[in-house]
Formats: C-alpha cells, sequence, structure tokens
C-alpha cells in the first residue's frame, strides 16, 4: 500500500522552553492516539519528527503509526531553520519511495513546520534548495506559534503560512486537533485517488490564515523577542534556563512616537544535556544588560534562592547561603555579593 509520510519539522529552541514544549510533547501523544483509531489514516499514515534548534536532528525517525511512541522533547540554542530545513530534506531523499515503471511511490509528503520566533541564521542557501527540490514535490503547512515569528520568511516556503493563537491549554488543544482533522483527511484523499492533501477547516480564532506580503525580510540572527539566559546549576550541575519576554514601553518623552524594550521574567526551566548537542558553538555570541531584564527566579533544579550569579568566566550558576561557591562550568570557587546598576550578561540566541 502506498504510503502517505507526514514529517513535524519542530523549533525547539530556548523560547519555546516551558508551557510551550510540554503541549507540544502532549499534542503529538493526541495525534498519535487518535489516528491509530481511524481506519483509514492507520493503513497510509507513517510519521516522522524533525527538530531544530542551533543545530537539527530526526527525533523520530518515519515509521508507521502503529509502532509510533510519542517522545520527549530537549531544548536547544538559537533557531537555525536552513538546518532544521537541511536536515528535513536529506530525510525526505533518502525515505520517500518515488513512482517508477515497477511500482508506484509515496504520495507527497506533508509537511507541518511549527515555530515561535525568527531565524537566528541565513536561510536563503536552504531556502532556496527547497524552492528547486521540494516545493512542487510536498505540501508544506507553516504554523507561527503567536505573533512574534518572522512569517516572511515562512511565506518563502509555502502559501499556506498559519497563525495558531497560543494563549491557553484550551487553545493548544483546539490547534492540535486541528492538525488530527488534517491528517485524517488527508488520509481519506489518497484512499480516494484525489489530491492527498486537505487541511481541516480553519475557524479564524484559534488558529488563521496570514495575509502574506513579498516584502524583503530583514536577516536577524538573534530573536530579540525573547532574551534566553543559560546557566547550571551548582549542586547538581545540570543546565537551566532563564526565560523573559519583551515589552515595550511608551516614551515619557511627550509629543515623541517613541517606545523602550525591556524583558520581564517568564521563569526557570531545567533542561537536559542534550542542550548543549542540540545548540550551535559556532554561533556569534550577544550580550545583554541587567538593566532590561526583569525578575531574578530561584533554581529550578536545587530550589537554591538566587538562580543569576556570574562567575569571572562569564557563565550564570546558582548560589545559595554558602560562604563560598563554585562555579559548575570552570570549577573555580569565589565569594559573592550584590552591587548597583548593571552589566552585562550572554544570552542564547533564543
Amino acid at each position: 500500500m502506498r504510503r502517505l509520510p507526514i514529517y513535524f519539522l519542530i523549533d525547539i529552541s530556548e523560547s519555546m522552553v516551558g508551557e510551550p514544549i510540554q503541549q507540544v510533547e502532549e499534542g503529538m501523544a493526541n495525534i498519535i492516539k487518535a489516528i491509530k483509531a481511524d481506519p483509514y489514516a492507520i493503513e497510509t499514515v507513517w510519521i516522522s519528527i524533525v527538530v531544530f534548534a542551533g543545530q537539527a536532528k530526526t527525533l523520530v525517525p518515519l515509521q508507521e503509526v502503529v509502532s509510533f511512541y510519542p517522545p520527549k522533547f530537549p531544548v536547544g540554542s538559537g533557531t537555525s531553520l536552513s538546518k532544521g530545513l537541511g536536515h528535513l530534506m536529506f530525510e525526505l531523499r533518502t525515505n520517500i519511495v518515488k513512482t517508477t515503471i515497477e511500482q508506484k511511490g509515496d504520495w507527497k509528503p506533508i509537511v507541518f513546520l511549527f515555530t515561535d520566533g525568527v531565524p537566528t541564521d541565513d536561510t536563503s542557501s536552504a531556502i532556496m534548495e527547497w524552492k528547486q527540490n521540494w516545493q512542487r514535490n510536498s505540501n508544506m503547512v507553516a504554523v507561527s506559534f503567536g505573533d512574534d515569528t518572522n512569517t516572511q520568511v515562512l511565506s518563502e516556503l509555502t502559501e499556506n503560512v498559519l497563525q495558531f493563537k497560543n494563549t491557553s491549554g484550551e487553545d493548544y488543544r483546539k490547534f492540535f486537533k486541528w492538525v488530527t482533522d488534517s491528517i485524517k483527511t488527508s488520509s481519506i484523499s489518497v484512499e480516494n485517488k484525489q489530491s492527498g492533501f486537505e487541511m481541516a477547516q480553519i475557524d479564524g480564532d484559534t488558529i488563521s490564515k496570514i495575509e502574506l506580503k513579498k516584502n524583503q525580510a530583514p536577516k536577524q540572527f538573534v530573536d530579540s523577542n525573547f532574551v534566553v539566559l543559560a546557566a547550571k546549576c551548582q549542586n547538581t550541575k545540570r543546565p537551566y534556563l532563564m526565560k523573559y519576554r519583551k515589552l515595550l514601553h511608551p516614551s515619557a518623552l511627550s509629543g515623541l512616537d517613541l517606545q523602550t524594550v525591556s524583558y520581564r521574567l517568564v521563569g526557570a526551566f531545567q533542561v537536559s544535556d542534550a542542550y548543549f548537542d542540540l545548540s550551535d558553538e559556532a554561533a556569534i555570541q550577544s550580550k545583554i544588560n541587567t538593566n532590561e531584564l526583569t525578575g531574578a527566579p530561584s533554581c529550578p533544579c536545587c530550589g537554591n534562592q538566587f538562580a543569576f550569579a556570574v562567575c569571572q568566566c562569564q557563565k550564570i550558576h546558582c548560589i545559595g547561603e554558602e560562604e563560598e561557591s563554585t562555579c559548575p562550568w570552570c570549577e573555580r570557587k569565589g565569594r559573592y555579593g550584590s552591587g548597583e546598576g548593571g552589566f552585562d550578561v550572554n544570552r542564547a540566541q533564543g
């Protein structure tokens, strides 16, 4: 039987840490559960998951739904869409069965691209390769999680660019039900020898189609919508991320249409060591002044009161009430205090 390959290309950059990545995990589990119960989809649908941050990897190889087990999602530094696309195209070249005289190949693969920010690399070469080799030979749906995504870049990949207004757990459930329904209708379509790709109806509230503009998108290599700081726990040596969201404030100067920018704490989140494997070590280091950050969390790994101590090695870690602390990055020992005024710290790409 001809397969209908479904690929999920999912952004796992730092800005996805916390509730977004947890909801994606739960949503993928619900998709698989629903497809296994659908008589059309279970016969034709094969699924793979490719993730990308500063690096990209295949989280789940292409396989039939019956043997699919929903994975845990890691988090990495950066949003290298070019590496994500490159890895996706490698998987497509490797796994898609083409039609020949002897056999009918797979149906056109369907790709769901989920991202919540802007690429932190130059995507032009990868997009050009996609357009030349896969744009007509696959069906892509690019989904912006929230309103901070560079949709101009997504519009170069596909005409199907949607915005998901991820404001609550119920919205996530509605969104992943829409994804599930789209897969089901597509599987019915191939069974009936039709187009093979049928998106479910869009409600216009939780999910809406974005009006695409053809203006040139500016190159941007740091996601300015978030500030994410990478740190390690002094006691457990486990990595964690501190995530801040951008806020715009009207200028205090009358008569000027200006805004100032600050970043407010979303939370601190423990991550696995896979964070470093999925990060781009060659990325340009960027800094942020602490005066632009509002809020300082406790350590999510051990509960130390202060998660934002900076060592002489310029790395961040947590401290407690001990007189002398040991940096988990460089093993340097020292005493920490507080001072007035801001200072620059290394920020991740987001």
